[in-house]
């Protein structure tokens, strides 16, 4: 079944269907949520967020129309704006993908060099996402890490496609600019978070 037919088989009472939408979401809206929390320490509390955003989709389903968003963007929508709710709420307004002070504990020696390359060229791509601010940390989360289209972030972010892909752009040159001292090594281009899609 697909989502609408899930959706509509609860809308008239067979409220079991929401047990299979729950299956196919929850990994994905755990691993954003983790993404959008890391950083401000609230990582913990990213089961719950997620369990909150399928409870506020359960409660508001009534009102989805699939015609306006697919399922999938609408409840990527709730669950950003719970994690930010829950930050303001921790007084943490920054919004960061991942937490860049960890530090591989395997040994240098052992690590290949192309690995060690791999490590720091991520390790210095997240440190500069997570100086964006949030509407573009969001935009480059949904779009690099989920394979989000400029629609869905459109609908997700509440935004214009134009203003989001201007957002990706301006996100992708200040990554660059942070970044200039680095790019001497062709093979730092090609880090995470970076293509030109």
């Amino acid at each position: 079944m697909t989502d609408s037919q899930l959706i509509r088989e609860i809308k008239e009472g067979n409220v079991e269907c929401y047990a299979e939408l729950i299956r196919r979401y929850e990994k994905k809206i755990i691993a954003f949520v983790s993404h959008m929390l890391r950083q401000a320490h609230l990582e913990h509390l990213a089961e719950d967020i997620s369990q909150e955003t399928f409870y506020k989709a359960y409660k508001n389903l009534h009102s989805f129309r699939d015609v306006e968003a697919t399922f999938s963007t609408w409840l990527y929508t709730i669950a950003r704006n719970t994690v930010l709710s829950e930050l303001r709420k921790s007084r943490n307004s920054d919004v960061y993908l991942e937490d860049t002070t960890s530090v591989p504990t395997v040994s240098h020696e052992r690590l290949p060099e192309q690995q060690l390359l791999q490590t720091e060229r991520e390790v210095l791509v997240r440190q500069a996402i997570n100086s964006l601010p949030e509407k573009q940390r969001s935009a480059l989360i949904l779009r690099e890490y989920e394979q989000m289209d400029y629609n869905e972030i459109a609908s997700i972010l509440d935004l214009s496609v134009s203003s989001v892909k201007s957002l990706l752009f301006r996100a992708r040159q200040s990554i660059r600019t942070e970044l200039e001292g680095y790019m001497g090594d062709p093979r730092l281009e090609e880090a995470e978070g970076m293509n030109k899609r």
